[in-house]
């Protein structure tokens, strides 16, 4: 009796075993979905950067500018979600050849400029202001999250016909997806000189390019894999 259990049960390993190795066959393949749209937003990141001899009177003459500068954005109407200090900093540098200090007061700002049309009234208000650094000019989509999901279904539709293609060759067909995976790197900076904001100086008769705009491009990769039937 016990020589049988004993016979059964190793059957029924090798069986199981046999199961859980054998492979269901499939193909994976990649693939990418892509949407290209103009941005219709901006984010700015400017700064105030002040020089002097004694660190309080730096840091007055920073604070006085940077005074200006908030009022200069809230006269824009821009939301105050919409701009956030983002660095405040006052150091001293030592002058080797003078043998003394002097201070360096800085304050960035961060702005999202959700109207495109007010980006060469905006920085020209700020420059007048007294800010005398943009650190940083990029371009957003206020539908970003709309853009990702078509980028996703062009993105597994391309999947599917590199699929197609490859096992069409063997006689066969695809089934069911059985595995995605999100591969993406986030979107690419915006294509450069697609078209350019415009702005005219008061007394100038040449208009002047200030911004070029471009283009986003919101891109999806994925790993697909589907049953072979």
């Amino acid at each position: 009796m016990k020589k049988t259990a004993l016979i059964l049960f190793t059957m029924f390993s090798v069986m199981t075993q046999a199961q859980e190795i054998r492979q269901i066959p499939t193909v994976n393949v990649s693939g990418e979905g892509k949407v290209k749209v103009a941005p219709d937003q901006v984010s700015l990141s400017i700064a105030v950067e002040t020089k002097g001899t004694k660190s309080a009177d730096v840091k007055t003459e920073n604070d006085t500018k940077i005074d200006a500068v908030l009022k200069a954005i809230k006269k824009f109407n821009i939301a105050k979600e919409d701009f956030q200090t983002q660095r405040v900093s006052l150091n001293p540098n030592y002058d080797y050849e003078k043998k003394k200090y002097n201070y360096v007061a800085t304050q960035s700002i961060e702005i999202l400029l959700r109207d495109l049309s007010k980006y060469d009234a905006l920085v020209e208000a700020l420059i007048s202001t007294g800010i005398n650094r943009i650190d940083n000019v990029e371009f957003k989509s206020s539908k970003i999250a709309q853009l990702q999901s078509e980028a996703r279904k062009l993105a597994v539709k391309d999947a599917k016909v590199k699929a197609e293609d490859f096992v069409s060759a063997l006689g066969q067909k695809i089934g069911k997806a059985i595995s995605i995976s999100d591969n993406s790197q986030g979107y690419n900076p915006p294509r450069p000189l697609m078209y350019a904001m415009k702005s005219m100086a008061e007394g100038d008769t040449v208009q002047r390019e200030t911004l070029a705009v471009g283009e986003m491009e919101v891109v999806i990769n994925v790993n697909v894999g589907f049953l072979l039937e």
